[in-house]
């Protein structure tokens, strides 16, 4: 008459569960602030550099998550035709006097060229292009090439940055196999 009694444990239990899996389900609220800190760890940056972005067509990376110096980096690749683009978050601020003198990505021999696009500045230089997004002492970079990854697909990046959710959170980090035994 015991098992009885053990099969039911799961079952009420069940509902305790499943209203911790809903917990998140808020309309993609930021990642708590501890996951976020303990994510930023993880990648070796802080947490407020952490931002994604979403545009349909592409998804992230997994392994180019990371830190690249001290900033945040992504890189976003396309389900069709293999092109990409590249998120970068780090401190900073973008002016209208700042923008030209600051380099484009890893284009240091180029003039570049910037116009402001909303909230956001769209950039040029030799065969690179992006949308630099100023937000509160941080500046998100989506960053391609001019002949791979169109103007438009930029801007709707720009127009997407955001802090992750818990879920975006957790499709960034590497997955795990569980405690090792």
């Amino acid at each position: 008459m015991m098992r009885p009694a053990h099969a039911l444990l799961p079952l009420l239990l069940l509902p305790v569960l499943l209203t911790g899996c809903d917990a998140d389900e808020s309309g993609g609220t930021a990642a708590g602030s501890a996951d976020l800190d303990a994510a930023a760890r993880v990648w070796g940056v802080a947490p407020e550099l952490v931002h994604v972005t979403k545009v349909s067509g592409y998804t992230v990376i997994q392994q180019s998550v990371g830190s690249y110096g001290d900033e945040f980096v992504a890189a976003y690749l396309s389900e069709e035709g293999g092109t990409r683009f590249g998120l970068f978050a780090g401190r900073g601020t973008l002016t209208a006097e700042s923008c030209p003198k600051q380099p484009l990505g890893e284009v240091r021999d180029k003039q570049v060229t910037c116009v402001h696009d909303g909230d956001a500045w769209y950039r040029k230089a030799g065969d690179s292009h992006e949308y630099a997004v100023p937000d509160g002492g941080v500046v998100i970079h989506l960053i391609a090439d001019t002949d791979k990854v169109d103007r438009a697909v930029l801007r709707k990046a720009a127009e997407a940055v955001h802090r992750p959710d818990s879920a975006e959170l957790a499709a960034l980090l590497p997955a795990t196999d569980g405690p090792d035994l």
